[in-house]
């Protein structure tokens, strides 16, 4: 029995062609790609790489029932309800099964169509959420408004409040996923560190061998803001000039991953328009799940050739750090570690980049470094960019098990190269009880050391 068996209460059979939402109009099927759902062979090969499945054991909560729902859903024998909703955004996004599916089904962009159809239907039903609504449209799209958020919870931190709420409880005020997510967030950069960049960063010996446009990112430059500036470094280290490119802006991978397409298109192409003005030969990027969205820009504008074209420019010129750094000249290294070393693969570096031996032989290259294999590293760590707020419970279960397979590697450094991993593994080393045996590191920071 088992899956199989389950899939018979999925199948559903084709009805009119261009079905149309009946409380809203909407046609439904000409937002799917029914040539990409229909390219699901059912096989099953995804359904031991989900996490979501392994960690239930339902259909619907693996890649392959999720098709079956999103073909029913098109084919407007299946409603856009609640159980639709809440199957879809059960889903990590973390791309495992596109790894394992022998028919190279998309299923990434399939998962972020249905949740647009999800958010269209509930907007013009007039239910979409106000704070989702401020999240998405009101400080996202603006880099300035993130900053001061980072500004107000440095201020917190020095302050000494949320020390202060942890010790007393008052912490517990806010939702249990923030509540306990909050202790994983370390000293935020002040705003007078964070006005001191340099906007272009030079090699100090000899001329740059490329000019590289930053990516910094929106979360990122204001969490990781030192993540950030270690990348500069170890790329001058390796003869590039670094720059710290103006009117960039998140990269859209939230919006795109929510439902929120429109939003996700606008700004791409304000990033486009931002690096196309820089004049860079190369755009980098150290967050794996930002990579992933920022390599497949073009993939967003079916209908838009010129903006398609200029799309795909963007993208002929962008990599992930590691990737470039794997390309360049070795580096020179002044320090010896001394540590031994496990690597968690960021999903969207590994499943959605291809990108997973370049991490590995970066960290091998450093001295003193004893590197250990990680049991299933490109298993997800439930972090999968809000998830871990979102899904709170099936985030932690999905850490709780990854931990089983970090501990086994007696590491005492466990590296990424996500922020969102990063935070997670954070997370997941204070829930082990090992805050004194083991960090996570983001890669750049662990090379930036050794340099």
């Amino acid at each position: 029995m088992g899956a199989d068996a389950n899939m018979n209460t999925l199948t559903t059979k084709p009805q009119n062609l261009t079905p149309v939402c009946e409380s809203t109009g909407t046609s439904l099927l000409s937002k799917f790609d029914m040539n990409e759902i229909m390219n699901c062979m059912q096989c099953g090969f995804c359904l031991p790489a989900c996490p979501t499945y392994r960690q239930t054991g339902k259909e619907v909560a693996s890649p392959r029932g999720r098709i079956a729902l999103m073909k029913g859903v098109a084919q407007e024998s299946l409603d856009v309800d609640n159980e639709f909703e809440d199957n879809m955004y059960l889903c990590l996004g973390c791309r495992a099964c596109e790894t394992a599916c022998p028919a190279g089904v998309p299923y990434g962009s399939l998962v972020e169509t249905a949740r647009e159809v999800v958010e269209t239907h509930k907007k013009e039903e007039k239910r979409a959420p106000f704070i989702r609504n401020i999240i998405f449209n009101k400080v996202f799209p603006y880099p300035e408004r993130i900053d001061k958020m980072g500004t107000a919870l440095w201020a917190a931190q020095s302050a000494g409040l949320q020390a202060m709420a942890q010790k007393t409880g008052l912490i517990n005020i806010l939702p249990r996923p923030m509540a306990e997510m909050q202790q994983a967030v370390e000293k935020i950069a002040s705003p007078a560190e964070r006005k001191k960049r340099q906007k272009v960063m030079k090699p100090e010996h000899g001329q740059a061998n490329l000019k590289i446009g930053m990516f910094k990112g929106c979360i990122m430059d204001v969490m990781f803001y030192e993540t950030n500036q270690a990348t500069a470094r170890v790329l001058n280290k390796a003869g590039c000039e670094v720059i710290f490119v103006d009117d960039q802006v998140c990269c859209g991978a939230l919006h795109a991953h929510a439902g929120e397409k429109d939003g996700a298109v606008d700004l791409a192409k304000r990033n486009i328009e931002a690096f196309e003005r820089a004049g860079v030969d190369f755009i980098v990027n150290n967050a794996g799940g930002c990579g992933a969205a920022l390599k497949e820009y073009h993939h967003w504008f079916h209908d838009e050739p010129e903006w398609k074209e200029r799309a795909m420019t963007f993208v002929s010129k962008m990599g992930d750090a590691n990737e470039l750094l794997a390309e360049l000249p070795e580096l020179t290294f002044e320090k010896s570690l001394n540590v031994r070393v496990t690597y968690q693969d960021s999903c969207h570096l590994a499943h959605g980049q291809g990108i997973r031996n370049q991490p590995r032989q970066l960290i091998r290259s450093i001295p003193g470094v004893e590197y250990v294999e990680m049991i299933d590293a490109d298993s997800c760590c439930g972090s999968a960019g809000i998830y871990n707020i979102t899904n709170f419970d099936m985030s932690m279960r999905i850490l709780d098990d990854k931990m089983k397979n970090v501990q086994q590697t007696k590491a005492h450094i466990i590296v990424t190269s996500n922020p969102g991993c990063l935070l997670q593994m954070k997370q997941g080393i204070l829930r082990a009880g090992m805050k004194d045996q083991m960090e996570a590191v983001h890669i750049m920071d662990l090379l930036d050391r050794a340099l």
